[in-house]
């Protein structure tokens, strides 16, 4: 529960300077770079991330890696994100804050599971319909579970679209079960 409203918390605050001074897309570009790289270099996470080192020291080492080629803005959030001690949920942030832009956009994410591989043409209708059912943009993530037999499964925020034969047959067996 802390971990949303922190996140939640430091997304909006830095959203609404992105907004203001009409830097959005480039926050959103720079911001998702640093999480990247931290996934991506566990070293510099683990000093991002471990007690012991002081703020400044952090600092220091993220202004050595990231300076010029960051905005001073988002080089501004994320030390105060290290001043805070909140370091361990900045890709949480930029998540919340990416959802601001893309809510802003008219864009929805969504996430597909499908028992096998769609094909193009599956995707592109997919894509169409789910466009046309939240009347946004969509954007796809797609997966495979095998569970599901068949059919497709679309999650949409915290609204889920069930069209499996998994759970066609769940319900079928829950209504037979209710019958006997």
């Amino acid at each position: 529960m802390l971990k949303g409203a922190v996140a939640g918390r430091y997304a909006e605050a830095l959203y609404e300077i992105a907004v203001a001074n009409d830097l959005v897309g480039k926050l959103e570009e720079e911001l998702r770079a640093v999480v990247n790289l931290l996934e991506g270099e566990p070293k510099l996470k683990k000093v991002l991330y471990h007690p012991r080192i002081t703020a400044t020291e952090k600092k220091d080492v993220m202004k050595a890696v990231l300076e010029g080629k960051i905005s001073q803005v988002a080089m501004n959030f994320l030390c105060l994100v290290i001043d805070r001690q909140r370091g361990v949920y900045l890709a949480d942030m930029v998540e919340v804050f990416v959802d601001y832009a893309n809510k802003a956009r008219n864009i929805s994410h969504v996430e597909v599971a499908s028992a096998i591989e769609l094909s193009e043409e599956n995707q592109k209708r997919l894509v169409e319909a789910l466009s046309k059912m939240t009347g946004k943009e969509v954007r796809v993530s797609y997966s495979v579970d095998q569970s599901l037999i068949g059919g497709v499964v679309a999650r949409i925020g915290d609204k889920i679209i069930d069209g499996s034969v998994k759970s066609r047959l769940e319900s079928l067996r829950e209504h037979l079960r209710q019958i006997s």
